[in-house]
């Protein structure tokens, strides 16, 4: 699958996979974001893609990234539709500070996986669902 994809800056690297760990894509902070404890900002990450009809990009936060700034993604994930694909269509993350933090140009802040939409599904309204009852939300316990 080919993905056009818009570069705003030549500061940070290009997308690629990290080799042999994950099918995830790190994305960079492309300016320098200072956070005061509590403060919410949009990190520009410098990219703009066209994505295939049919697809979306998940945007979370990397597993490091609240050790290592603090931040807390707003949005918990982010999608980005097929439709969000002009130019200046800059993708963002909107993160949250617990503490005073500075997040560099090139800083590794999140990560995106491409997906295919979820397929049209109708739902079937009924009286009762066969399974046995697991005792609701939250019912494995601690262990």
């Amino acid at each position: 699958m080919n993905i056009k994809i818009v570069y705003h800056t030549d500061k940070i690297d290009r997308l690629k996979y990290v080799d042999g760990k994950s099918d995830w894509i790190d994305l960079r902070a492309s300016e320098r974001v200072e956070f005061k404890k509590g403060e919410w900002k949009l990190i520009p990450l410098g990219i703009s893609m066209e994505l295939p009809a049919g697809y979306e990009a998940h945007v979370v936060p990397r597993s490091s990234t609240f050790k290592n700034w603090g931040l807390i993604q707003t949005n918990s994930m982010g999608v980005i539709d097929n439709s969000y694909c002009a130019t200046d269509d800059m993708w963002m993350v909107p993160m949250l500070a617990t503490r005073d933090t500075v997040v560099e140009i090139n800083d590794r802040i999140c990560q995106m996986r491409i997906m295919e939409n979820q397929p049209t599904i109708e739902f079937v309204e009924v009286d009762s669902l066969p399974g046995r009852s697991r005792g609701g939300f939250g019912s494995t316990g601690k262990n």
